[in-house]
């Protein structure tokens, strides 16, 4: 996959507080949640009755409640006493053992985070989306609840919102009332779930239904502009949903099942309960789903629905038992749907990216609970094709049916997992989980045996290497030797990227002429300045249905001729590309920089490309667009605006990037008193940080 590491970065990460406080004598058991989010003031005004039974005598019980305010508190439907600080309310009582209470908050929450208000100004009208992110960020900033993952209750959510927007949330729609001006959107869940899976999302959405072969109603949802694109972008939905259901042996523990796409998520998806919340980026067309497509991250997240959200782990130093196993499920997924070969390949680059990370001396183990996204992700669902090759399909197959079930809506350890495994395999892991789980080298030579075994394609390609690097012989025998024994087409295109300087012209024009996509994709890589010979093979490639292709063909052809620059921008001149427009921004550049080009409209075309940094794009889009400006042009004034904008926009990625990007260009002489100059431009929270920055009173 293009951008892996990228991926990993965005992929539903968990950053919980790895041991919150437990209330382990008190079990609470329903939650029935009634919330109003006001647009304007970014507030979210509720109440909250919570059901649950006390284990113990205990004096008090508490809630996670970040920055609230109380207007009623309620236990058994009378005032009580309580005592609130900026994270928590606690409940004062002598509360008895085997007896159950109900407690009901009336609140308000302004949250800081968790809950994003997206486009909600007026100048945006009608586009705007509210959508949670608790993991990592935690429920507790619009909910009085739990950030201690142990603690699981079953939620019923109501949500009070402008008729107009859709409201999506966790559970089984049961009713939509309108009263006063707004519509309330009722929602049941069955199962107690822990509250950082707790999501909403509001906007303008469109739905397609597809129905899983056990029955089970599954929801996608898409702006109504992207009707198009609905089948690309949730193509294999229903056929990974099955195959899962059926590899993991487990039905599916909810009622129902919705993928949600939203601008800016802080993530590639999010694993809410029953209901996936997902980067809109990941909403495309038939020619970019070769490029960047949603099928891992749709499988990732609905793996999760078994592995982290059915079962749940105690801490995060059994976070393996999520990522490694929502990784893994999601690559077995992609084998059924795209063959061994890619299964295969994708390891292969997995365990590339691990051995180099041990050699470093940066290796992780597993049951660390501050590892990186790389050991959780990508070491984690190594260690569990290691498992499953050293027990065999069937002992591995009923381990997890076992765990699953034994477990079902509990909190579990890694020993539990294994445990199960070991009764299942009647094996002792020991050393299975002392090598894979608590090490942190990776094992790179048994890898590279169970890949040589597996596949033939790998095996040639890790031979391939050491032919070239040890042998004495003309190297361009040997690369033909290989492209004509393995006609793969991830192995030719690796030997593209890595030897075409070694390939003969015959090979090269072998790979012109092959009608894989890849290959050919790896051949706008391959030089920077194309032979004179090539001209009409590259030129072919603006042709390819390929974004990444034909951007990078297009850049190379314009460097490479320039009598014939005109022409390639004619050929090229409607598309826009992936969703963050790389096509279309580079060709405005181009067009602006090409002498005697439709000079009429080059004016028309700097202004559309330095108005895809402005606020209404998405964050994909601005950052390509903030680099492709940086790179040759000036930025205008809206542009720095856009700039100090993007400095507290809620993506971290997004908001390191534009923060790298201002201390650059603050380098530069004279743009300290220019954006100082521009600060009546700007809003309260960009006023902060650039007073900050610039040390201004």
């Amino acid at each position: 996959m293009f951008g892996r590491f990228f991926f990993l970065c965005l992929c539903s990460i968990s950053t919980t507080c790895l041991f919150a406080q437990h209330q382990d004598k008190v079990d609470f058991i329903h939650a029935a949640v009634s919330i109003k989010p006001l647009v304007e003031q970014k507030v979210i005004q509720g109440s909250v009755v919570y059901h649950f039974k006390v284990k113990q005598d205990v004096d008090s019980v508490f809630l996670d409640a970040q920055d609230m305010t109380f207007n009623s508190v309620l236990l058994n439907h009378k005032k009580t006493t309580f005592k609130t600080s900026k994270t928590k309310i606690s409940i004062y009582k002598n509360f008895k053992r085997n007896r159950s209470y109900s407690l009901t908050l009336h609140y308000v929450a302004k949250p800081q985070q968790t809950v994003y208000f997206i486009d909600m100004d007026d100048h945006l009208k009608g586009n705007g989306q509210v959508w949670t992110q608790g993991q990592g960020k935690y429920t507790s900033h619009w909910l009085p609840s739990f950030d201690d993952m142990e603690e699981k209750v079953e939620f019923d959510l109501n949500i009070s919102f402008d008729p107009e927007y859709e409201v999506i949330a966790n559970g089984v729609l049961k009713k939509v009332r309108a009263k006063d001006g707004l519509k309330t959107w009722s929602y049941d869940m069955r199962e107690p779930m822990s509250s950082y899976l707790l999501s909403f999302a509001i906007g303008k959405y469109s739905k397609q239904q597809l129905t899983a072969t056990s029955g089970i109603p599954i929801e996608n949802y898409y702006y109504p502009k992207d009707s198009l694109k609905v089948e690309p972008t949730y193509r294999y939905t229903k056929s990974i949903f099955d195959f899962l259901e059926q590899e993991i042996g487990v039905p599916y523990p909810w009622q129902n099942y919705k993928q949600i796409p939203v601008k800016d998520f802080l993530y590639a998806g999010m694993e809410n309960t029953g209901t996936t919340i997902f980067s809109d980026g990941y909403v495309i067309d038939s020619i970019a789903f070769v490029d960047k497509n949603y099928v891992n991250v749709n499988a990732h997240e609905l793996a999760h629905q078994w592995f982290g959200n059915l079962v749940t782990e105690k801490n995060g130093s059994h976070h393996w038992l999520h990522e490694g196993f929502a990784t893994y499920y999601a690559y077995l997924a992609e084998k059924e749907i795209f063959g061994n070969d890619y299964f295969y390949w994708k390891l292969y680059d997995s365990a590339q990216q691990l051995n180099e990370q041990a050699k470093e001396g940066k290796g992780e183990a597993l049951t660390n609970p501050k590892a990186s996204s790389l050991t959780f992700y990508e070491k984690g669902a190594w260690a569990l094709v290691m498992l499953r090759n050293q027990v065999g399909d069937d002992a591995f197959k009923n381990g997890v049916k076992n765990y699953l079930g034994k477990y079902r809506f509990q909190n579990v350890t890694i020993d539990d997992f294994i445990r199960e495994m070991e009764l299942a395999a009647d094996m002792d892991l020991s050393p299975f989980k002392k090598l894979w789980l608590g090490s942190t080298t990776f094992p790179m030579e048994k890898v590279k045996d169970f890949l040589t075994t597996e596949s033939s394609a790998v095996a040639g390609f890790i031979k391939l290497k050491w032919a070239l690097t040890t042998s004495l012989k003309d190297k361009k025998n040997i690369i033909e030797k290989y492209w004509d024994e393995f006609d793969n087409e991830e192995f030719r295109a690796r030997l593209v990227l890595r030897n075409h300087k070694q390939f003969p012209p015959e090979l090269i024009q072998s790979a012109f002429d092959s009608k894989s996509i890849k290959i050919r994709q790896a051949l706008t890589l391959a030089y920077s300045k194309i032979p004179l010979a090539l001209k009409k093979e590259y030129e072919s490639l603006l042709e390819d249905e390929s974004y990444i292709t034909q951007e990078n063909a297009l850049y190379r052809l314009w460097i490479s001729f320039p009598q014939d620059r005109g022409r390639y921008l004619d050929k090229t001149k409607g598309v826009m590309g992936l969703p963050n427009k790389n096509v279309r921004l580079l060709w405005l550049l181009l067009a602006s920089l090409t002498k005697d080009y439709d000079d009429d409209s080059k004016e028309a075309y700097l202004s559309e490309l330095y108005g895809y940094t402005s606020p209404k794009y998405s964050m994909e889009t601005r950052q390509t667009a903030f680099g492709i400006i940086g790179d040759v042009l000036e930025y205008t004034d809206q542009n720095i605006l856009d700039l100090v904008n993007a400095c507290v926009h809620h993506s971290w990625q997004f908001r390191k990037y534009a923060r790298g990007l201002l201390d650059t260009l603050l380098k530069v002489d004279g743009q300290r008193n220019r954006i100082i100059g521009l600060t009546k431009g700007m809003n309260d929270d960009e006023l902060r940080y650039i007073r900050t920055k610039l040390s201004l009173q």
